[in-house]
């Protein structure tokens, strides 16, 4: 038996971020994942990370701030996450919704975030393809984009250079508690994990692992499907969404988009992103099929039936593939970064649904507070599993 100071389930940006950020302070930690590096959400889903779409408040304070630690994990990592600052573009419909954010954009500015609004002309000229009807928009000066899978291999990389040792392709079978129902390792099927201390960043398996020590973790997966379209000129410059993709990711019963009944049912909402690559993705939809990661063609019809709406020209151009992943959905649409009291030693950090990529040197950076005693650099409170017992 190897024994470790702490050891980390799950390799995708979560993970490796946990991993980088422990053994950054010296820690001595091992890092399990069933398959490869980003082999599992990290590797089926775009990379943003984005204040656009959070609610104002603490939801936006902790994406601003994972966005200032990102600038730091630019200068500190070694390898190219394509990690870019253009910013990204809400588009609006309607005057209703125009309204709807000014008063979001008004709230944001108040806080302290870099947010303009567009009128009709302007959003135009930034963006020459969109529809002719749009009639507004929402800039966002401060939104990142990355590569996951890049992120989570560099990751990985910079914690073997700090000591950390990466056990992929190895799964994990149980936990061992002591007689005072303390962590003491963590058994796989490549052997045992001397430990005093796990971090469950399994992502939507994180309730599999929560219960091998009694825990109930209310985390189910939320499949989510994309669009890749090939080679082409440049449609946009950045990330675009329309203003209805909020909406529709917190469930707002009280607005209604302009959509038919077949997309509300699929929960597609236009999310386009360029990539480093001169094509782009079309998303996305939300959808809880359970484990199920196949495609279907019903939710490719309805992606691209919303990117011709906002971009006509897309008409024209061919999409090479699609692919589904898995988001770890959390009722609350808040990431459980939590230590377990029944459990000592037993610490989570998943139930980011879709923005795990977008807050995972906050949550890495967290939780390697917790585990070393440090004061958080955020209040934690309300990402407690206890939040759940209430």
């Amino acid at each position: 038996m190897v024994n470790y100071d702490t050891v980390v389930i799950g390799g995708g940006v979560i993970g490796t971020n946990v991993a980088y950020y422990l053994s950054k302070k010296g820690v001595k930690v091992a890092l399990v994942e069933k398959g490869d590096i980003a082999s599992g959400t990290s590797g089926r889903c775009d990379g943003n990370v984005l204040i656009s779409d959070k609610e104002p408040g603490f939801d936006t304070k902790m994406t601003y701030t994972s966005q200032l630690l990102f600038k730091e994990l630019y200068n500190e990592v070694q390898y190219n996450f394509d990690f870019s600052e253009r910013g990204s573009i809400y588009i609006i419909e309607s005057k209703e919704e125009f309204d709807i954010a000014e008063k979001f954009v008004n709230e944001q500015v108040k806080n302290g975030y870099p947010m303009r609004m567009m009128d009709k002309s302007k959003v135009h000229n930034d963006e020459p393809y969109l529809a002719n009807d749009i009639v507004g928009g929402v800039e966002i000066d401060c939104d990142l984009s990355l590569n996951p899978m890049r992120l989570a291999f560099g990751l990985a990389l910079e914690a073997k250079r700090n000591g950390a040792v990466i056990l992929d392709h190895t799964s994990v079978t149980g936990i061992r508690l002591d007689k005072k129902g303390k962590v003491e390792a963590v058994e796989t099927d490549k052997g045992i994990l001397g430990t005093k201390n796990v971090v469950n960043c399994a992502g939507v398996w994180a309730s599999y692992i929560g219960k091998m020590v009694g825990i109930d973790i209310p985390i189910i997966p939320r499949q989510g499907q994309l669009l890749v379209a090939e080679k082409t000129f440049p449609v946009g410059k950045r990330k675009i969404m329309e203003f209805g993709y909020m909406m529709a990711k917190f469930g707002d019963e009280n607005y209604k988009r302009n959509i038919s009944p077949e997309l509300e049912e699929l929960g597609i909402a236009f999310v386009f992103e360029p990539t480093l690559s001169d094509n782009f993705l079309i998303g996305s939809s939300r959808a809880f099929a359970g484990f199920d990661t196949r495609v279907s063609i019903e939710v490719m019809q309805g992606l691209a039936e919303r990117a011709i709406r906002f971009f006509p020209i897309m008409a024209d151009i061919q999409v090479i593939r699609a692919y589904a992943g898995l988001r770890p959905y959390v009722a609350d649409h808040l990431p459980i970064i939590s230590k377990v009291d029944e459990v000592p030693g037993f610490f989570i950090a998943a139930g980011h649904e879709g923005d795990g990529i977008g807050l995972s040197p906050l949550t890495g950076t967290l939780i390697s507070q917790m585990i070393t005693g440090e004061e958080t650099l955020l209040p934690v409170d309300s990402l407690s599993i206890n939040r759940f017992k209430k």
